[in-house]
């Protein structure tokens, strides 16, 4: 069997690989100058050599390997809403006609204690005129246990009918039935919802409006499948308004909701912000990152230098000024553009990040000629 030789020193083109003469000259394609590429003699990993003038005309860059903490991590929008733990629902308690309405329209602002509306109800006129004859008789009997108790009732009935304490007493100093009532404002926010007009007849069961506290901000985010198994409460999670210039406030994941959309395939979380530290409007679109599962001191690279063949992941590395190798790499977890590195390279040295298709092109060829050289040797 004749022996063949190992390839001796050729001249490559950098942009047409497969352009290889045994001499100086000039590729028929685009007309390049060729570069002296000299195979390695280890065949394991077959190196490439291009000069220092080549790399700048090929705008090879590299970047070193290096271990840093990479997190999970997950960008999405989500939508600004009321805190809904603190909407409180207006309901009369009783029938009657709304005589006045003191609000106007729904997102209007309201004060603690501000007048909502009046309501004209007999039934409310009835248990006045209760409280005020059991009020008559205790007080010609205010020794009587009997009456004190007729009377702990009766003022309990109108507060629970929504008449507050303040009133009870007014209406105690007065000694006369309002025709009128007044309902106020237990809470400060906006109104959320706002279901009658003056005139309006109404029973216990129609909510007259709905008061949303502005103290807190909800963002609910929408997240798929793949990126579930990893969340938890109190993750951490950037929050940014899409449609103004505000900044980037963090937040803590607080709730993940239970349901899964069957048409998207996505879950929700709940960030819960201090109104103060995130002015948002109701509904408004926000922009969400979520950072979890953090693994610390773990070697990265940056994610575009991975050359993928789709059974294998390799780069190229920059062994010395002028020459090249390519590794193959076992990775890891890959994340804003950064890829964890479990095997292949070492911290400290040379990934390719620019040009490296054009070096791996060389290198996968000249791997081939020595392996099968080395066939014919043996």
């Amino acid at each position: 069997m004749h022996q063949v030789l190992a390839p001796k020193a050729q001249y490559v083109c950098p942009m047409h690989a497969h352009i290889k003469k045994d001499h100086e000259g000039t590729c028929p394609i685009c007309g390049m100058d060729l570069v002296k590429s000299v195979a390695s003699e280890n065949t394991n990993t077959p190196s490439i050599s291009v000069s220092g003038d080549m790399q700048q005309a090929l705008a090879i860059k590299v970047s070193p390997v290096k271990r840093q903490t990479l997190w999970q991590y997950v960008k999405t929008t989500g939508i600004a809403k009321y805190d809904e733990r603190t909407i409180h629902h207006q309901h009369a308690r009783v029938s009657g006609w709304i005589e006045k309405l003191a609000v106007s329209s729904i997102g209007e602002q309201i004060k603690q204690g501000q007048l909502l509306y009046q309501l004209y109800s007999p039934e409310l006129i009835t248990a006045q005129d209760d409280f005020l004859l059991t009020l008559n008789t205790y007080e010609k009997n205010p020794s009587s246990r009997k009456y004190a108790e007729l009377l702990e009732k009766s003022r309990t009935r109108l507060l629970l009918l929504g008449i507050s304490p303040k009133q009870i007493q007014q209406l105690q100093k007065q000694k006369q039935s309002q025709f009128l009532v007044n309902y106020y404002a237990k809470q400060a926010g906006v109104i959320k919802a706002l279901n009658v007009r003056e005139g309006m007849y109404i029973e216990p069961k129609t909510e007259v409006l709905a008061i949303a506290s502005t103290d807190d901000i909800w963002v609910v985010a929408d997240i798929y499948d793949a990126n579930q198994p990893w969340l938890t409460t109190g993750i951490t999670a950037r929050v940014k308004p899409v449609t103004t210039a505000g900044d980037t406030r963090i937040g803590k994941v607080e709730y993940l909701y239970p349901d899964q959309d069957p048409v998207t395939r996505s879950s929700r979380v709940r960030i819960v912000f201090e109104s103060g530290s995130l002015p948002l409007k109701h509904n408004a679109l926000v922009d969400v990152e979520l950072l979890g599962g953090a693994k610390h001191h773990v070697l990265t690279m940056p994610q575009h230098a991975l050359i993928q063949t789709g059974t294998d992941n390799r780069v190229i590395v920059k062994t010395s000024d002028n020459t090249f190798e390519a590794r193959d790499v076992t990775t890891g977890l890959k994340r804003k553009g950064l890829v964890e590195v479990l095997y292949g390279v070492k911290e400290g040295e040379q990934v390719v990040v620019s040009g490296q298709f054009l070096l791996d092109s060389e290198s996968s060829l000249r791997g081939g000629l020595e392996r099968l050289s080395s066939a014919h040797q043996h």
